[in-house]
């Protein structure tokens, strides 16, 4: 047998032994480091991954709050809390959107709003949160959904309640309308108190009174599954429901005097001069708030953005008008007040007033004038030149003075957002936004409302009521009382200041002065005339353009755009004035014979119906 076939035994036996003492040593080294880990997971971390699985078995569920209702004077709902079905997405669990989007769209019509939505509310969202992918879901399609629900995990239906308006128009711009959250506004609301809600009060009432509306949030700690689905509720926390608001508001009368505008655009403001609360706020045309709770289409939106009537304006709130002849019973009663005039003093009116030594006319609105006019005929006739006169008399200090203590000239701090407040002229105002003098020409057009002067519908409503009740100026009011859960309520107390009344009977001159514009032969709202109360009033006509001194106005061969402005002022009864109403009627022409029916429409409804002044339980 050859020497190299021998084997060396011992040789073999000492390199497997090496190997073995090695191979043991790795173990061992294996064997330490899985100890150490186990004793950093076991020992050392013990309480931070305890806290983990807890949180991987109990989760925290926010109970958002159901949000107030809003009520009208009469408990006819403005604003209710619907039930609905919304199909919602969880990102977090679910692993390709976009495969899930169009498995979905199959079974359920999903459009192209739907998902632009879903799409901008996944960027304002975290992962595990849920987002709507489609809202208001039909039966058929809830039903639809549920046999195909388990080829889409992360999805779910989920039942929410949905702001609703069931006056539409009719109250758009003084109730508003709640939305979706934006990104700003997530950034300035309490985000705690918000968890687990989506929309907030975006215009009107429901944005002023957000924080009573909302409520506050409640919490649910719940045990959960692997798959996410809760098993039993742990602890529970209640949200507590937001608050209830009734209003000064008739909703009948709202709805009454919107219509009372037919095809005509403008605004009406109905005041209670004993209280200061608003019966009836109307901005003509309004617009249907609900398609803007879940978010309205851009077709929607844009028709409503690009619309001539500019329906999304607030002309009662924003809507910046020259007062025109309404301006007239301030300015006479600034004028017995500070003495510059009595009440029979007589003027002269040819149908033009002239400056001393100029040769420009200041013309009235009747071409042969009204001859001899003491105060009483230039009311109820609307005499211009007598107001010419007047205002070169008194001057634009005391006229302007005056004239602000019936808020003329400032926000009447009404309790709704995105007021403006108008502009009463004087000499300090022009040099500090025009750096120019005042010149009297400016001094005799502001004795009729015109020039610089602008007013809102809700400033002329406002100072008609606080002459009405003879100086005493309270504050607008929309909100009457609030009513919790518990029912314990909290009345709304308007804030009021007397004007300084120099001399009492000045103030009933006016009064019946203004009574004659509906009562007198030559009245120039003489035709709405009722035997069941007496009115006080004064009809206007605001210029939309100058007419040049050797033209004339001509009603028929002017653009419709271009047509004088009808306004209104009226309150009644005289005796115990229970309302007050401005109305302006855009490009309507003249205010006796289109603003006054208007506004004799909304006092008929609200002096002649019995329940009107009646506040019974919510219905």
């Amino acid at each position: 047998m050859p020497e190299s076939s021998i084997k060396d035994h011992i040789q073999e036996s000492r390199t497997l032994t090496h190997r073995a003492i090695v191979s043991a040593f790795i173990v061992m080294i294996l064997l330490i480091t899985l100890v150490l880990r186990l004793i950093h997971l076991q020992i050392t971390n013990h309480d931070h991954f305890t806290t983990l699985s807890h949180e991987n078995r109990v989760k925290l569920v926010p109970l958002p709050p159901t949000r107030g209702l809003i009520y009208d004077r009469n408990g006819v709902i403005l604003a209710q809390n619907l039930p609905t079905h919304s199909l919602e997405i969880t990102p977090e669990q679910v692993k390709d959107i976009d495969k899930t989007l169009t498995g979905l769209a199959q079974i359920i019509h999903i459009t192209k709003d739907d998902l632009k939505r879903f799409q901008r509310l996944r960027k304002q969202k975290r992962r595990f949160d849920s987002i709507p992918i489609k809202v208001h879901l039909s039966e058929k399609e809830v039903a639809r959904f549920a046999v195909n629900r388990h080829l889409f995990p992360g999805v779910d239906i989920q039942a929410r309640l949905r702001r609703n308006y069931p006056q539409g128009e009719a109250t758009a711009h003084v109730v508003g309308y709640v939305a979706r959250i934006n990104q700003k506004e997530l950034g300035i609301i309490n985000t705690s108190n918000y968890a687990g809600t989506s929309h907030i009060g975006k215009t009107g009432l429901e944005k002023t009174y957000e924080g009573i509306l909302h409520g506050k949030v409640g919490m649910q700690q719940v045990e959960v599954n692997a798959l996410g689905r809760v098993i039993r509720v742990l602890e529970n926390q209640p949200p507590v429901p937001g608050k209830d608001i009734y209003l000064h508001i008739d909703a009948k009368l709202q709805a009454i005097a919107t219509q009372a505008f037919g095809n005509k655009n403008g605004a009406a403001v109905a005041i209670d001069p004993k209280t200061g609360g608003v019966l009836a706020l109307i901005s003509k045309p309004g617009f249907d708030p609900n398609l803007f709770v879940e978010g309205i289409s851009s077709a929607a939106y844009n028709a409503l953005q690009k619309s001539d009537n500019n329906p999304l304006f607030d002309r009662a709130l924003r809507g910046q008008y020259p007062p025109g002849s309404t301006a007239k019973p301030f300015i006479g009663l600034a004028g017995l007040e500070t003495d510059t005039i009595t009440f029979k003093k007589k003027k002269f009116c040819p149908g033009f007033y002239q400056l001393p030594k100029h040769e420009h006319k200041y013309r009235d609105w009747k071409k042969y004038g009204h001859g001899l006019t003491d105060m009483k005929k230039s009311i109820e006739q609307s005499c211009d030149v007598y107001y010419y006169n007047l205002a070169h008399d008194m001057g634009i200090n005391k006229m302007s003075k005056f004239l602000s203590q019936f808020g003329f000239g400032e926000k009447t701090m009404i309790d709704l957002t995105g007021e403006l407040r108008g502009l009463l002229p004087s000499r300090e105002w022009k040099k500090e936004t025009r750096n120019t003098a005042w010149y009297p020409g400016e001094t005799i057009i502001m004795g009729i409302g015109q020039g610089y002067f602008l007013t809102t519908p809700l400033q002329l409503a406002n100072a008609t009521a606080t002459l009405a009740s003879k100086g005493m100026h309270k504050t607008p009011q929309i909100v009457k009382r609030i009513t919790s859960q518990s029912k314990d309520e909290t009345a709304i107390q308007t804030k009021s200041a007397q004007i300084p009344i120099i001399k009492q009977k000045n103030w009933d001159d006016m009064i019946f002065a203004m009574a004659q514009v509906v009562q007198g032969m030559r009245g120039t709202a003489r035709h709405i005339r009722t035997k069941k109360y007496q009115i006080a009033a004064k009809t206007g006509t605001a210029q939309v353009f100058t007419v040049k001194q050797d033209e004339e106005y001509d009603e028929e061969t002017v653009s419709e755009k271009m047509r004088d402005h009808a306004l209104f002022i009226a309150f009644a009864p005289i005796k115990n004035p229970q309302i007050a109403v401005a109305v302006v009627v855009e490009h309507g022409g003249h205010g006796g014979s289109v603003a006054a029916p208007i506004a004799r429409t909304i006092m008929d409804h609200y002096l002649l119906n019995s329940s009107t002044n009646k506040s019974p339980e919510p219905q």
